[in-house]
C-alpha cells in the first residue's frame, strides 16, 4: 500500500483531496492531509476510510523529516515560499513532490540532485500556472505539427465570481489565498509585443489594460502579469513577435485597484506604528501627503489620484470600507494587511454562491501562406463554497498528476513544468471528462 502526503489543507485542496481519495482503494493508497489547523484537515478528509487528518508544522524538521521519508509522493499546497523545505527533504529521502506554485530559483536549483535521485519535482501543476501551459502547449504542437509559424501568443486568466453570484462592485470574491491578490503584481511585467520588449511597473500596471471580450460573459480587463518572456523558452516559440501572459478582471476592477497602489495600501515592506489603534480613515489619512487638501479623506484620496470624487471608482473605494472610523485592532500590520483584513469583510463567498474561472489562448499564426487565428476559452463554474472552480482547476490537475507519477506513467525526471506532452495530454483528456474542457 503505498501512501500519499498532502501537506496544505486551504481554500484550494477540497477538489485535490477528493479526486484523490475517490481512487484511493482501487489505487491502493492512503492519503495522510497534514495542515496546521487539524479542524481544516479533518474538514477535507471526513472520516473516509483512505484519509488520516492530523496536525503539521513544515518548518518542525522533524516531523517534516519522519511524514515526507514515510511517503512515496508529496503534493504540496503550502504557500510558495515554503515549497522549497518540502522540496528539500523529498531530494533528500528520494521522495516525487507536485506543486501549483511557479518554480522558484531554489527549487530550480534542486534539479541536477532530483535528477540523480530519479525522481521528479513537478511544478506549475495547477490553473495558472498549469492549466495554462497544457493548454497552450496542446493547441502550439499542433500548430507546429502542421508546419505553422505562430507569430502571436496572448493568454489571460482570472479567478472571478459567477455572474448570478455577484452582489459587489468589484465583481470579486476570495477563492484562493488572499494575501497573494492582495500583492499580485507587484515587480514588473515584461513581455513582448510585435517584436518590441515592454516592461510595466507595478505603479502603472493596473492602468495599462486590454479589454478582452469572452462569448456570453462580455468584456474583462485584462493586464500583464509576471515575465512572460520566460514562456519563449519554455514553450518552444522563443522567436515569437507577441507573447503576453496576463489577469483578467471585471471591468472597472483594474481603475479602482490603481487608487489602493497608488495610496500605497498594498505594501507589505513596513509596518505601520500603533497600527491596533488606528481608524481604516485615520490609515487612508496618513498615506495621504500632507499638502492634498480636502473636505474629506474620499476627497483628499481622490485629488490624490486625479480623479473625481464621485468617480465610480471611489464609489467601488468607499464600499470595501476604508473610509470607516473604525479600529484596526491589528498589532505591527503592514498597509497590505490592513486592506486584507477590510477586504475579507467584503469579499467572502457566502453559502450558495459560485467562483467562476475563465481562461482564453489567442493564436495567430501563418501556414502555407494563409494567416489563421485560434481563440480557446475555457469557463468554469464553482459547485459549492469548498468546491469552488478555483479548487477543481487547481486541484484536479494536481491530482491527476500525482496519480501518474505514483505509478510511473511519467518518465521524467528533475524539476519540471507540464508543458511536455505525455504529462500535458493525459491530464486534459481527464480534465475534460471532469467538465474542465476547452472550446475552440
Amino acid at each position: 500500500m503505498k501512501n500519499l502526503l498532502v501537506v496544505g489543507a486551504g481554500r484550494s485542496s477540497g477538489s485535490l483531496i477528493q479526486y484523490l481519495l475517490k481512487h484511493a482503494a482501487a489505487d491502493g493508497y492512503h492519503v495522510r492531509v497534514g495542515d496546521r489547523s487539524v479542524e481544516l484537515a479533518l474538514e477535507k478528509t471526513g472520516n473516509h476510510p483512505s484519509a488520516i487528518a492530523f496536525e503539521f508544522d513544515i518548518e518542525n524538521e522533524a516531523q517534516r523529516a519522519e511524514e515526507i521519508e514515510a511517503a512515496d509522493l508529496v503534493v504540496s499546497l503550502l504557500p510558495p515560499a515554503l515549497h522549497i523545505l518540502a522540496a528539500r527533504d523529498c531530494v533528500r529521502f528520494g521522495k516525487n513532490l507536485v506543486t501549483a506554485s511557479y518554480v522558484s530559483a531554489e527549487i530550480q536549483q534542486l534539479h541536477d540532485d532530483a535528477v540523480a535521485k530519479n525522481i521528479i519535482l513537478l511544478n506549475e501543476c495547477g490553473l495558472d500556472p498549469g492549466i495554462d501551459h497544457m493548454s497552450a502547449m496542446e493547441i502550439i504542437h499542433r500548430l507546429q505539427d502542421q508546419g505553422a509559424d505562430i507569430t502571436s501568443f496572448k493568454s489571460y486568466t482570472g479567478g472571478l465570481v459567477a455572474p448570478e453570484s455577484n452582489d459587489n462592485p468589484w465583481g470579486y470574491k476570495f477563492t484562493w489565498n488572499p494575501r497573494n491578490v492582495i500583492v499580485a503584481g507587484q515587480g514588473t511585467a515584461k513581455f513582448i509585443q510585435n517584436g518590441r520588449y515592454h516592461y510595466t511597473p507595478y505603479s502603472r500596471l493596473f492602468t495599462e489594460i486590454t479589454p478582452i471580450s469572452v462569448e456570453g460573459l462580455g468584456s474583462f480587463d485584462g493586464y500583464a502579469n509576471r515575465d512572460s518572456l520566460a514562456y519563449r523558452k519554455h514553450y518552444g516559440i522563443e522567436n515569437i513577435p507577441t507573447l503576453i501572459r496576463g489577469t483578467l478582471r471585471q471591468g472597472g476592477y483594474c481603475k479602482a485597484w490603481q487608487i489602493f497602489v497608488t495610496l500605497g495600501l498594498t505594501d507589505d515592506t513596513y509596518v505601520i506604528e500603533d497600527s491596533e489603534n488606528l481608524t481604516y480613515a485615520e490609515i487612508v489619512e496618513a498615506l495621504i501627503p500632507a499638502h492634498i487638501e480636502g473636505a474629506s479623506t474620499r476627497e483628499k484620496l481622490a485629488k490624490l489620484c486625479a480623479i473625481d470624487a464621485n468617480d465610480e471608482s471611489m464609489e467601488m473605494i468607499a464600499y470595501t470600507g476604508i473610509f470607516e472610523n473604525q479600529k484596526t485592532g491589528m498589532k505591527n500590520a503592514t498597509p497590505a494587511q490592513i486592506l486584507q483584513q477590510v477586504l475579507e469583510r467584503k469579499w467572502v463567498l457566502k453559502p450558495g454562491d459560485k467562483d467562476m474561472i475563465v481562461m482564453q489562448h489567442q493564436f495567430e499564426y501563418t501556414v502555407s501562406g494563409q494567416k489563421g487565428k485560434i481563440i480557446s476559452t475555457l469557463v468554469v463554474k464553482g459547485s459549492d463554497t469548498t468546491h469552488t472552480a478555483m479548487a477543481k482547476t487547481v486541484g484536479l490537475p494536481l491530482g491527476i498528476a500525482a496519480r501518474m507519477i505514483l505509478y510511473n506513467k511519467i518518465s521524467l525526471k528533475g524539476v519540471q513544468i507540464p508543458v511536455h506532452k505525455e504529462i500535458y495530454a493525459p491530464i486534459l483528456t481527464e480534465l475534460s471528462g471532469c467538465g474542465v474542457k476547452f472550446e475552440e
